[in-house]
């Protein structure tokens, strides 16, 4: 390969970049947490400059075969992780080469879904010693141990050694599956945040009731708080953004029914940044393209009369659901991460919204919301590794494994007591895996970095675990958005003039010294109307209000809105008939394990309840 290092490409938002200090983009791929393959070389992000990289790597489903013809697991944790930062290792070591153009200093992690977890826990973990004993057993290069029993992550280049990270500059991460160590008590809280949400048996909405209780000891044990010049929110309401706001979640169910009793500077936060997003969205009308707009009664606006359209017109029209969306493209600009099909799941069925005008809510099949989208099998049974599903949040079963609950709670001793002895490094799987606890961490090195993008109707991960994780990130001096796209589901696409290399061209401008400034391009409104003969959108306007441009709604409308997409079960992760999730903590011997000790507590203090709601039947 002959590299001209004095060739310059500006990118289409206008950031100029060469072969030596070009961002490199890893892509974590990792789709349910599973394995990938080796991607050809690809064009992929050349027009913007960067050098994009898509590595193999171990996952949940891998297997061979030993010399007597048994079958063992090869990609249980941490083996994707690893598998990824030794592949950012060899990049970074064959550019220091001149074999591969490149900045090793600018690689930026990106994924969705399983893959945006791995984004995330890629950049957190960067250089963190927890995970160099895994490098090292997979052959990695700039890792080796010392003669004391240290470590080494030094390469030596002619007579100069260079130090080669296995971390990350930046990261964009859409709809991230992480962390899962608190990912079922922050689903079942925000399920239970909506007090008029159906679970499908009486075992789930118990179970749900004790998983957010202890989610708020959870947040309330931490101690967490935010600077409100950090986050843009007056949380207090004194006027100003210049406090640090302790954030706790309260509880009082007589002045708080419509929330099942939960209140709090948490929740504030939460509903702050929901409001926001959804003001986003209405402000940013003019960006849309394709779209179709209609008149009160249905007819379809003419061209003229959609040119005239001012951006609160087009407010007022989308959140009376007077439009149909055009198609759009997938995450990140239509890059192929996260082993998704590179469209994402950006059409939310309006269906699945809750009808607030009338107080009434949409049609309820078995004890639950008819979503449209699969959710509501009501006899799923999950799955294999290969399979990768979870209990659907429509199942009207509690367990198809487990003939009683004493069965399913010493499955669940057994699994945890294991992974607790640790593995052949003495770490435990399930906190290796939390990026919680690297964020921060004295042998890890942050990122400078991370935007998250996730669907804010998507039923796969709780918009909390996203919210969790930019309070420890910004605590920690880390410039990290989160991003709630108010109509995206699972894996969102940019939309409405945003993009993923319109993001790291803005990072690479404010944190490279020399760089230009990137802003956004001023948007150009729709002239033409769409082509679509209805329109498809919900009406908003029963439960958003808008006024003098402003939008404002309640939590507990927040948490109807969220709970209407609702794909998972109670426990939502760690499955009680194993999920997809649970296969990541496998051993070589066993494909799965249990391994929310959250879960066993629970089960165990609450026995004489829960004992007899299992598999008792469909709540009546």
């Amino acid at each position: 390969m002959v590299i001209d290092y004095e060739a310059q490409i500006t990118s289409t938002n206008g950031q100029t970049y060469t072969a030596a200090t070009a961002p490199v983009i890893l892509n974590t791929g990792a789709a349910g947490y599973g394995s990938q393959m080796n991607s050809l070389a690809s064009t992929t992000y050349a027009s913007d400059g960067y050098i994009n990289v898509s590595c193999g790597n171990r996952g949940k489903q891998d297997t061979a075969t030993d010399e007597d013809g048994n079958t063992y697991y090869t990609g249980d944790a941490p083996s994707c992780l690893v598998d990824q930062k030794n592949a950012a290792r060899f990049i970074k070591y064959n550019i220091l080469l001149g074999n591969l153009p490149g900045s090793v200093n600018y690689m930026v992690s990106t994924g969705g879904s399983g893959g945006g977890a791995h984004a995330v826990m890629f950049a957190v973990t960067s250089n963190d010693p927890d995970f160099y004993d895994y490098e090292i057993a997979a052959g990695a290069v700039g890792i080796y141990y010392t003669e004391d029993g240290g470590y080494s992550t030094a390469v030596t280049i002619g007579s100069t050694d260079y130090e080669i990270s296995d971390g990350a500059w930046g990261c964009i991460a859409y709809s991230p599956i992480t962390s899962l160590a608190e990912a079922d008590m922050a689903m079942a809280f925000e399920y239970d945040l909506d007090a008029e949400y159906g679970f499908s048996t009486p075992f789930q909405a118990q179970l749900a009731e004790y998983l957010s209780a202890a989610y708020m000891e959870h947040i309330n044990e931490q101690n967490l708080s935010v600077n409100e010049s950090d986050v843009g929110f007056d949380l207090n309401g004194d006027g100003d953004l210049e406090d640090s706001v302790a954030l706790t979640i309260e509880y009082d169910p007589e002045a708080y029914p419509e929330t099942n009793g939960y209140y709090g500077t948490y929740l504030d936060l939460y509903l702050a940044e929901f409001t926001a997003n959804l003001q986003w969205y209405v402000d940013s009308r003019d960006y849309a393209e394709g779209w179709t707009w209609f008149d009160a009664d249905g007819n379809a606006l003419t061209d003229e009369e959609v040119a005239a359209m001012t951006v609160q017109d087009k407010a007022e029209a989308f959140l009376e659901g007077r439009y149909a969306k055009s198609s759009t493209g997938g995450m990140g600009g239509g890059m192929m991460a996260g082993g998704m099909d590179g469209k994402g799941d950006t059409e939310f069925d309006p269906e699945q919204l809750p009808e607030r005008a009338d107080g009434q809510m949409p049609d309820w099949k078995d004890g639950q919301m008819d979503r449209g989208n699969g959710g509501g099998n009501h006899e799923m049974i999950v799955g294999t590794p290969d399979a990768g599903t979870t209990q659907a949040a429509g199942s009207s079963v509690d367990s198809n494994n487990y003939a009683t609950y004493e069965e399913m709670v010493e499955a669940y001793r057994t699994d945890i007591e294991s992974i607790e002895a640790g593995d052949q490094y003495g770490n435990n799987l399930v906190e290796l895996y939390n990026p919680l606890n690297y964020i921060s961490a004295e042998d890890a090195e942050n990122p400078t970095w991370v935007r998250m993008l996730c669907g804010a109707a998507e039923g796969d991960i709780s918009m909390l675990n996203s919210l969790n994780l930019q309070i420890a990130m910004l605590n920690a001096g880390i410039d990290a958005t989160i991003e709630w796209q108010w109509d995206g589901g699972h894996v969102p696409s940019e939309v409405l003039g945003d993009s993923f290399s319109l993001y790291v061209d803005q990072m690479y401008g404010e944190y490279v010294n020399g760089a230009a400034a990137i802003t956004k391009a001023a948007a150009e409104p729709q002239t033409v109307n769409g082509t679509a003969t209805e329109a498809t959108g919900t009406d908003l306007t029963g439960w958003v209000s808008y006024e003098d441009g402003t939008v404002s709604f309640s939590l507990a409308d927040a948490a109807a809105y969220r709970t209407a997409g609702a794909s998972k079960a109670i426990p939502g992760f760690d499955a009680i008939d194993y999920g997809q999730e649970d296969y990541v903590f496998g051993t070589k011997e066993q494909d799965a394990r249990h391994w929310d000790s959250v879960l066993l507590e629970i089960f165990e203090t609450y026995a004489d309840t829960l004992a007899p709601l299992f598999n008792s039947g469909a709540e009546q």
